[in-house]
């Protein structure tokens, strides 16, 4: 989110960049000043000490009319910003309710949220669903503004790199059901998938893509695949190669329990292609019932009528992928969006 924010904002203003120490920080952007630092520890710690001293270097450093704070990962260090600089902090979802965090990290996410609240100039938030929560709660105004894709054109899929994933035993030729996400967990719905299919007794090729951490929830996937044609594909990277993948699909299902706003959700629907997604708020913000077959969230019999209807009715599920197509292309472009940071950008250094 925050790159396409800035390729679309940097030549309205002077940025600067604070992340990790990479090889192409300096180049990857044109006109972008990078702050870099090397990671002095791993996991959440490391995390830790790398706002800290992003923080540090900002307040003894740093010369800016407004610091945009992105994720609520590392809010508790706003009030230290604060004391020279506006700050203008964007939620992009609640982390606590994942299920790869522990019960002490999970607190120190409800306790960066309050300050992220409390202690913003201004907040932002991705999901709609979200923003009313966070208002309700604090009574204070969080400004709703969606992600966003930049589009990518269907002659720069990359299907020869998406056939590199493709193991032995599997053909992009033949119809296959995807599923994809970064990492596999938990909360993003993916047994609810495979216990779908196992109802139907689906017959095609099931591809999940993901990064294979081998974890007990992979385990227990592999044990859900049983009889059915699962193919573990591991994370599919570059942009183009996905989108190649996807465009090769009969159906993908996105059977999230918790999202933030789905940046893969919206991917998908630019390539036209037609999906069944979990009915959480998160999900039905973006996409109206005329967009996207919605299954009742982890509900595995409501999932596997909903793939057995979508497999009877090719047309019908064309249909929603054009409709929920012509929504991207409308609503969820960074060209647009960015415009509406751009004006709170602008009203927070003339007015907080």
């Amino acid at each position: 989110m925050v790159e396409n924010l800035i390729i679309q904002l940097k030549d309205r203003y002077d940025i600067t960049i604070y992340c990790y120490k990479n090889d192409f920080a300096e180049q990857h952007l044109q006109g972008v000043r990078v702050v870099q630092f090397k990671p002095l520890a791993p996991g959440s710690l490391g995390s830790l000490i790398y706002f800290f001293m992003s923080a540090m270097h900002i307040l003894l450093f740093g010369k800016a009319d407004l610091i945009s704070a992105h994720k609520t990962d590392c809010a508790i260090f706003i009030p230290l910003l604060r004391l020279r600089f506006k700050v203008i902090g964007t939620s992009h979802e609640a982390p606590y309710k994942r299920d790869k965090w522990n019960a002490v990290q999970k607190l120190y996410f409800k306790a960066a949220e309050y300050v992220f609240i409390k202690a913003s100039s201004v907040c932002t938030c991705i999901s709609e669903p979200l923003t009313q929560y966070y208002q309700k709660k604090f009574n204070k105004k969080v400004h709703f503004i969606p992600n966003g894709i930049n589009p990518v054109e269907a002659v720069s899929y990359d299907i020869d790199k998406a056939r590199t994933f493709i193991p032995a035993g599997a053909s992009l030729h033949e119809p296959f059901i995807l599923f994809s996400a970064r990492r596999l967990m938990g909360t993003k719905g993916c047994h609810t998938m495979l216990e779908a299919l196992s109802q139907i007794g689906y017959k095609g090729q099931v591809f999940i893509a993901g990064e294979k951490n081998e974890s007990p929830y992979l385990k227990h996937l592999r044990k859900l695949a049983g009889s059915l044609n699962v193919f573990f594909i591991g994370y599919v990277d570059p942009l183009p190669a996905l989108l190649a993948l996807i465009e090769c699909a009969e159906l993908f299902v996105f059977p999230s329990e918790i999202e933030g706003m789905s940046i893969m959700l919206l991917e998908v629907a630019s390539v036209g292609k037609p999906i069944i997604a979990s009915d959480i708020p998160e999900n039905t913000q973006i996409f109206s019932q005329k967009d996207v077959l919605y299954f009742t969230n982890k509900n595995s019999s409501d999932l596997a009528a909903k793939i057995e209807f979508a497999l009877n009715n090719k047309n019908a599920m064309q249909a929603y992928g054009d409709s929920a197509k012509q929504k991207v292309f409308t609503d969820y472009l960074w060209s647009a969006i960015a415009n509406q940071y751009d004006s709170l950008f602008k009203n927070t250094i003339s007015h907080h």
